[in-house]
């Protein structure tokens, strides 16, 4: 049987493990950002350099057009209605939807960093299995169940590729700065 001390103990390494993963969530969330402009970006000059015979840049097709709000500025949109009956104005919605992404980011790493000291093989691959169950998790099944996307079937491989692709970077950065500030603490 455990004794008192060594529980109070294993219960303020949990603490530091939720900390530092909230903190990895926090800076990940950040650095996925950046990870999906650069993609964005890349996949803009892929789309400029296709042309047609005569030099024109390929017309968009109606499934290039976006559909409205992205799923962080409707899960913002349905907590201010659902809690506070207040629908958000076009520039709130600017602000709300990267704080749902950075919070939930960081609510996750947060969790991730807690079980990491309860079950330390969850840290093993540095972060991608994490991130690649985080992206099958959220990105797949809870917000198309959600309503906050279309089906995973109604979105091309590359879209989920470049998914994927973000959230193992989520992962790995989480991992990393989890790990450098546990050794810290």
């Amino acid at each position: 049987m455990m004794s008192d001390r060594r529980k109070r103990g294993a219960r303020r390494d949990v603490w530091k493990g939720a900390a530092a993963g909230l903190v990895g969530g926090l800076v990940a969330s950040w650095t996925m950002n950046q990870f999906q402009a650069l993609l964005s970006k890349l996949s803009e000059a892929d789309k400029k350099s296709q042309v047609s015979g005569r030099g024109e840049q390929q017309k968009k097709s109606p499934d290039d057009s976006k559909e409205g709000d992205d799923a962080t500025v409707k899960a913002a949109s349905a907590i201010a209605e659902g809690v506070f009956d207040h629908k958000l104005t076009k520039s709130e919605k600017k602000v709300a939807g990267p704080a749902v992404h950075y919070a939930f980011g960081a609510v996750t790493g947060g969790v991730y960093g807690a079980v990491a000291e309860l079950a330390p093989a969850i840290s093993a691959g540095v972060g991608l299995p994490f991130g690649a169950v985080f992206w099958l998790a959220a990105d797949e099944a809870a917000v198309p169940a959600l309503g906050l996307s279309k089906s995973p079937t109604e979105y091309t491989l590359s879209t989920h590729a470049n998914a994927l692709a973000s959230h193992f970077v989520y992962g790995l950065t989480t991992e990393i700065v989890r790990r450098a500030l546990r050794s810290a603490l």
